[in-house]
């Protein structure tokens, strides 16, 4: 009796000490069969480039080690001096070829070959590529293809599981998992444009994984895997992927027209300290800072000014100024939409007729009325008219120059710089230095300012604490 007690004591014991693995192994996500279902519609691309490519491509055989060469095949031989072979992933949306990846997978290729996981080949036809967001979209002559579903919306969550599937370094069919690690990532292109609100995940992503799909765990596509960042040249645990709104936006365009138009608003838009907050009455520091409104673009059209902070567009919160153009991106060209901004501490509601911009059009606004500084002992710098030669090379119609910013003053500790331009404080225009000591002269003591200014050709603002 004593020792079956021993026996029911001991696995009890032994139940105890097991059941937080088994509990916590049940917990843990189950993904094989979103990679049995899903693997067939991964696709490897193969791209031919007459010249050496600029993009994400995998090292040539001759820069691998050898255990790995093996893993590498190039349709008809290696390439010769003058080509290049280059992979990718991508993924089939339509059972009738459509197949969706990255445009710098295929940007500049002189052919691309679509392999599939039963090693059926294709010759693909480029049907449109979007730079702006990094898509392109593929069509193979075929039909009754596996296909992968987009989700239906961006309700991805941080924290949330999410898979790849692709060819880092052609090692075909790859699968790794991790969770979503943040959303809505800025990442400007060199051209300093901001239409993708990126996925952060620590999925590891490695060159030859581009263009190929992220899924949640009902196996949707979320996302088109599309950057990493790295020292090595290997995943380090930050990847980036396009999400699926801007994703089905751009290829329902590319699939119809073969080109992308995006909304434009024709703004040029700062970030708002919390000086400027203070300055402009909000009660934190959020929205976009108009600083610049191009002249006749759909903003200047509507009322909208330099100095309104966008709080609200769309019906949608704009927490940062580098949320604005992911917002603006997404919607139709020619479509009327609401937007609220502050504008002299007072929220206001406008109407906007969203402009188009192009994939080939740059709207670059040129410099315009900016500044910031002070002519004057109580904001503590120098300032002068400006002459009409620097008005006219800056597009401006008035303004002051700083000449000099005394130390420990206002403008200093706010950052002005000597050859600024102002051109507005508060809410008033500055012309000319008796216009600027007229403005400084109304401002209440222990107030927060705006200052626009143009520095080295941009224009800006800046918050300035006034003394009591």
């Amino acid at each position: 009796m004593r020792a079956m007690k021993r026996i029911v004591s001991s696995v009890i014991l032994l139940g105890a000490l097991l059941l937080p693995a088994v509990l916590s192994a049940s917990a843990l996500p189950e993904f094989r069969e979103i990679v049995q279902q899903n693997s067939p519609a991964v696709v490897k691309i193969v791209v031919q480039q007459s010249a050496p490519s600029a993009g994400y491509g995998h090292p040539g055989p001759e820069e691998m080690p050898e255990y790995l060469r093996r893993f590498f095949e190039f349709r008809g031989g290696p390439p010769s001096p003058q080509e290049q072979m280059a992979m990718g992933s991508g993924f089939i949306i339509s059972s009738d070829g459509y197949i969706v990846t990255n445009n710098h997978v295929v940007e500049g290729a002189d052919s691309v070959l679509v392999r599939l996981s039963d090693r059926r080949e294709f010759d693909a036809q480029v049907i449109g590529t979007d730079p702006r967001s990094d898509l392109a979209l593929l069509r193979v002559d075929a039909r009754d293809l596996p296909s992968l579903t987009l989700a239906s919306g961006d309700d991805l969550e941080v924290g949330e599981w999410v898979l790849a599937i692709g060819s880092p370094f052609g090692l075909d069919y790859s699968v790794t998992a991790g969770i979503v690690s943040a959303k809505g990532r800025s990442l400007p292109t060199e051209n300093n444009e901001n239409y993708v609100p990126f996925i952060q995940t620590d999925v590891a992503i490695n060159p030859g994984n581009s263009g190929g799909p992220l899924f949640n765990l009902e196996g949707d596509v979320v996302g088109v895997n599309s950057q990493i960042f790295t020292r090595s040249g290997g995943s380090i645990g930050l990847s980036f992927a396009i999400p699926v709104s801007v994703v089905r936006n751009v290829v329902d365009q590319l699939k119809a027209d073969g080109h992308v138009t995006r909304g434009w608003l024709g703004v040029t838009i700062q970030d708002v300290d919390k000086n400027l907050a203070e300055s402009f009455g909000l009660d934190r520091p959020r929205g976009a800072l108009v600083v610049q409104v191009a002249p006749d673009g759909p903003a200047d059209k509507a009322g909208l000014q330099a100095g309104d902070v966008i709080i609200l567009f769309d019906g949608n919160d704009i927490p940062a100024s580098a949320d604005l153009p992911h917002v603006v991106g997404l919607v139709a060209p020619g479509t009327v939409v609401p937007m609220e901004v502050v504008r002299d501490k007072k929220h206001k509601k406008l109407k906007v007729e969203v402009g188009g911009l192009d994939a080939d059009d740059s709207y670059d606004l040129a410099a315009g009325p900016g500044g910031a500084g002070q002519g004057g002992g109580r904001l503590g710098m120098v300032v002068e008219t400006a002459p009409a030669d620097v008005l006219e090379r800056f597009g401006i119609n008035g303004g002051v120059i700083v000449r000099e910013v005394l130390p420990d003053s206002v403008a200093g500790d706010a950052g002005v710089l000597p050859g600024d331009i102002i051109t507005l404080v508060g809410s008033s225009p500055i012309k000319s230095a008796e216009a600027y000591e007229d403005a400084v002269a109304k401002l209440g003591g222990g107030s927060s300012v705006p200052l626009r200014l143009i520095r080295r050709g941009s224009p800006l603002f800046i918050g300035l604490k006034l003394k009591d």
